[in-house]
């Protein structure tokens, strides 16, 4: 290695940590990445964009077992797991390397390694670099970025053993489709991998310890979701606990415990494979925080609204920090976290109440903001419109009639607090609302705005208008 001293030097590649070098490079900071295993992380790699591609899988052949309402003729129809599996994992790597790419290009040295903090003082912070146990670095920089993000939780008793017990990583490439399935876990994680096996035509049963599936959303979504799901074919058990898996030879038999008023009822199932769904831990171990001054928080490093630690010149973004713990969040992070430590004038803190959360299962979710529920919580006096995707005419065409937008405005101000989906492709659309929310947009703008038409996106307009008794079209 040519250089062992830097401007900056960020610890993990995965999307913030590649696009925060990438701005760093933009403004003349040199900059290094260190990287232990893939360039992209775990969104890229093992997360967001290959279950995206088995999804569609499940998305294609759901419409091929449906073909006949489209006036077509499909006989035959069957499905490769393994050619399923390669593909995601084809384009998985095309996107790494494309990550390596852009990297090279912005003249960002790309180490391959383990780093960890190594002392120092502000303007003169040191990592030491290993790989296979041995070091191969001591590099310094005037301000280090940890981007080491997060992996699956593990319960107690109920830990993950990668051949009957999945995390998302071997969910993400079987050897065999199980025929039944346990997902334990009913957030975005669990629901695509429950979305994907019951297309394919495993039996699914979802355990979820709160009172509604996908319990982030609005309650109304959740409820429509259930719904959906179950009209799929899958078990939902609300309310709920795993409180033991029993792994036998090709099986794992599970105690299901009720809570509420079904308080202590347990029953004991078979399934062929389990996936836990549970949530995310924080990689704080091993990167040198000890005898630093970086604080952890149930194994998540504290920081400011610009991304600083405790310890002078080492910041931290991404799933390593707080929530939401969502790839396009740690972007944004690490470009303010970068712009702050150059100085850039005019940089603003993330407010997470812009930031969208989508889910990919069958029908999609999506929404951003307030929720109804939080919106009065807040005190705030609300308007809420609503509109059905039954009164869609893209929708009707496209042959996908089931669904809501919704949406929530403070009723004095026209503000827009949230806005709220369910259905196909609304992961696409929640970025108007994204929009409008950042450009503080109130109901009069959304009104006055133009959608398209046919388009599913008349839906957003259509739902504006319901808030405040104009709807047309239902």
């Amino acid at each position: 290695m040519a250089d062992s001293k830097f401007d900056l030097i960020i610890v993990g590649g995965g999307p913030g940590g590649y696009v925060a070098a990438i701005r760093a490079a933009q403004l003349g900071l040199k900059t290094a990445v260190v990287e232990a295993e893939h360039l992209g992380g775990i969104c890229l790699n093992w997360g967001c964009i290959p279950t995206k591609a088995l999804l569609r899988s499940a998305e294609i052949y759901n419409y091929i077992q449906h073909a006949e309402a489209f006036g077509l003729k499909v006989t035959g129809a069957s499905f490769d797991l393994q050619k399923i599996v390669e593909r995601s994992r084809a384009v998985s790597k095309q996107l790494n390397q494309g990550v390596g790419y852009l990297l090279k290009k912005n003249k960002v040295e790309v180490i391959d390694g383990w780093g960890k903090l190594a002392g120092g003082s502000a303007g003169a912070r040191k990592l030491s670099v290993e790989k296979d146990g041995k070091k191969i670095a001591d590099l310094e920089a005037k301000n280090i970025i940890l981007a080491t993000g997060a992996r699956a939780r593990d319960l107690p008793g109920l830990e993950a053993d990668g051949k009957l017990i999945w995390t998302y990583r071997e969910a993400m490439v079987p050897d065999v489709m199980p025929k039944s399935l346990l997902v334990v876990g009913s957030g975005a994680i669990g629901i695509e991998f429950a979305s994907f096996y019951r297309t394919l035509g495993a039996e699914v049963t979802v355990v979820e310890v709160l009172d509604r599936v996908l319990p982030v959303e609005d309650a109304e979504i959740s409820a429509l979701a259930h719904k959906a799901f179950e009209k799929q074919g899958m078990t939902i058990h609300t309310g709920a606990t795993v409180s033991a898996l029993k792994v036998g030879k090709n099986s794992v038999t599970a105690t299901i415990e009720a809570s509420g008023e079904a308080g202590g009822k347990k029953s004991e199932l078979t399934f062929d494979r389990v996936i836990m769904a549970v949530g995310i831990v924080g990689n704080v171990e091993n990167i040198g925080l000890e005898g630093s001054q970086v604080k952890v928080d149930r194994t998540h490093v504290v920081i400011d609204e610009w991304g600083a630690t405790g310890e002078a010149g080492v910041w931290a973004i991404g799933d390593l920090v707080g929530p939401p713990w969502l790839a396009h969040k740690a972007e944004h992070e690490g470009v303010i976290c970068v712009e702050k430590i150059a100085g850039v004038k005019g940089v603003h803190p993330l407010d997470t109440s812009r930031i969208p959360g989508c889910t990919y299962c069958q029908p999609q979710v999506a929404s951003i903001g307030l929720t109804e529920a939080a919106a009065k919580e807040q005190g705030h006096k609300v308007r809420v419109g609503r509109f059905p995707f039954q009164g869609n005419g893209k929708a009707i065409a496209l042959g996908e009639p089931e669904g809501l937008v919704k949406t929530v405005f403070d009723a004095e101000t026209g503000e827009l607090l949230g806005a709220h989906m369910i259905g196909t492709e609304v992961t696409e659309l929640i970025q108007g609302y994204g929009i409008a929310k950042t450009l503080e947009t109130t109901e009069e703008e959304l009104m006055h705005a133009v959608f398209p038409h046919p388009t599913l996106s008349e839906m957003m307009h259509e739902s504006v208008l319901d808030a405040y008794d104009r709807v047309i079209h239902f």
